[in-house]
């Protein structure tokens, strides 16, 4: 059963901050509880991409198919990386794993909805939302009262 990330604990209001916690919120399952990381992301700090990628990492060491936590980590730095370029403001990314599936939110604090696009001449840019397109089980864009989130999900054990 998929269900939409809920907040964890308190934030951290400049710089990164992460936190793993247990969900406390009765989305677990008979099959294990669910598992989140919340982290705050500093204006336009593109070092946050690599940390994030390492702390999804490490909570997504026992969870699903091979090459799946692989897929989460590619999909989540690229909505990370639009959000710290393209807003110039903070962000708020959420990982919740269960034993079925990952849902990853980055919401940013900027109207206007993304849409995937043709990468440019250079090739660096223009390709996240496509990748998150073709990959993920499902995507969407929620618009939020002050921004939006960009969210996707992986089953575990889709191929």
């Amino acid at each position: 059963m998929k269900r939409q990330a809920r907040g964890g604990g308190p934030l951290a209001i400049g710089g990164s901050s992460a936190e793993t916690v247990e969900d406390r919120t009765g989305g677990g399952t008979e099959q294990g509880p669910a598992r989140q990381l919340r982290r705050r992301l500093g204006r336009a700090d593109l070092r946050a991409v690599p940390e994030t990628r390492r702390a999804l990492r490490e909570l997504l060491r026992h969870w699903g198919r091979p090459g799946r936590s692989e897929i989460a980590e590619l999909l989540t730095s690229e909505l990370v990386t639009n959000a710290l370029v393209h807003t110039d403001r903070d962000a708020v990314v959420t990982a919740t794993v269960g034993p079925r599936a990952l849902r990853v939110e980055v919401r940013d604090f900027v109207a206007g909805r993304p849409s995937p696009r043709v990468a440019t001449d250079d090739g660096t840019h223009g390709r996240g939302l496509v990748l998150v397109q073709s990959l993920a089980d499902s995507w969407g864009v929620q618009p939020h009262g002050v921004g939006k989130a960009v969210w996707f999900e992986l089953d575990a054990e889709a191929a």
